[in-house]
């Protein structure tokens, strides 16, 4: 439904988006997630169609976006991070706008309208000005508007910004919903919001594409700072098995409990620890050779959070040109 092939977007010398390619197939809930900065909003206001590219190719639903604009632009709803509201104007007045300019038949709009209301739950706040709703109000309008027109597709850009907790959780239940009969492109930065809403993520950095792949995926090709431990101590002393593990260079904190003669616990290592694996394999020959008996020895799965840092802020590779640089 989404094929971004090589998209990229200069600004003179400054790169914003840099060699950028991904897809969205029928059906999927895929966050586009990056640090503030990244490129996400100046790619996806492109795919909408507000932005042109300096190259690449874009086709949406199957329609080029240079060659057939019109035919593109017509099977997605886009909602921007801030969405631009008329707020003298009421709810379903506004949405009756919206529909007429985006081309929905006059027969059709009422009909289209109180969908779109009832999707995005607005429509308790049908006859109210936008300019008397709350943040959290209007960026369900802002979502209403993106569904007004019955589109196959939805990009959504930070639809949860500004909003207080209860807030965010109610908009990423809509989102949730709506994935069930939408393709949708969610931009984000926050890591819970890809977990409760998404089945896979593209990751962006310095403009370009630093990962891609189901939240499973990501993790499993990332490693982990963390390392769960079972062992039996050498003549019961727990507290020397606790003592030794914080002496292990590359051990940045330990901690657990005995229970039942085991002890069990997690460590964490430093950023230092190039290969987690081979030092924790080197912390159990250790601990065997004191006489500890080792029952468990398992590097933890790598959070999203630890995925995220580790595709965010890895160095430049060789032959990669600088960030903003020219391909």
């Amino acid at each position: 439904m989404i094929e971004v092939s090589r998209l990229t977007k200069a600004y003179g010398a400054f790169y914003a988006v840099n060699d950028v390619s991904f897809q969205v197939g029928k059906g999927e809930v895929v966050g586009f997630l990056g640090p503030n900065g990244a490129g996400k909003s100046t790619t996806l206001r492109i795919l909408a169609g507000f932005l042109g590219m300096t190259s690449g190719q874009v086709r949406i639903g199957g329609h080029d976006i240079v060659e057939a604009s019109f035919e593109a632009r017509q099977q997605l709803g886009y909602m921007p991070e801030a969405a631009p509201l008329y707020t003298e104007m009421r709810v379903r007045e506004y949405l009756q706008f919206r529909a007429e300019l985006k081309g929905v038949a006059g027969r059709d709009r009422r009909a289209r309208v109180e969908q779109a209301m009832a999707e995005a739950r607005v429509d308790d706040v049908a006859e109210t000005l936008i300019l008397n709703l709350s943040k959290g109000y209007r960026q369900r309008v802002g979502l209403a508007d993106a569904l007004v027109a019955r589109p196959p597709i939805l990009i959504l850009d930070e639809p949860t910004a500004g909003l207080d907790p209860n807030q965010i959780r109610e908009v990423r239940d809509l989102i949730k919903g709506l994935g069930e009969r939408h393709t949708i492109l969610l931009s984000t930065h926050i890591l819970p919001e890809v977990e409760a809403t998404c089945g896979r993520a593209v990751v962006i950095a310095r403009g370009r594409i630093a990962g891609e792949g189901t939240l499973e995926e990501l993790r499993s090709k990332r490693r982990s700072s963390r390392a769960r431990l079972a062992l039996r101590p050498a003549r019961g002393e727990h507290e020397a098995v606790e003592a030794l593990l914080r002496g292990v260079d590359g051990v940045k904190s330990c901690k657990g409990e005995a229970h039942e003669g085991l002890w069990r616990g997690e460590i964490t290592w430093d950023k230092k620890v190039d290969d987690p694996e081979l030092a924790l394999e080197e912390l159990v020959r250790r601990l065997v050779e004191q006489g500890h008996g080792v029952r468990e020895a398992t590097p933890s799965k790598a959070s999203l959070d630890e995925v995220f840092a580790q595709l965010t802020t890895e160095p430049q590779r060789e032959g990669e040109p600088a960030e903003g640089g020219a391909p």
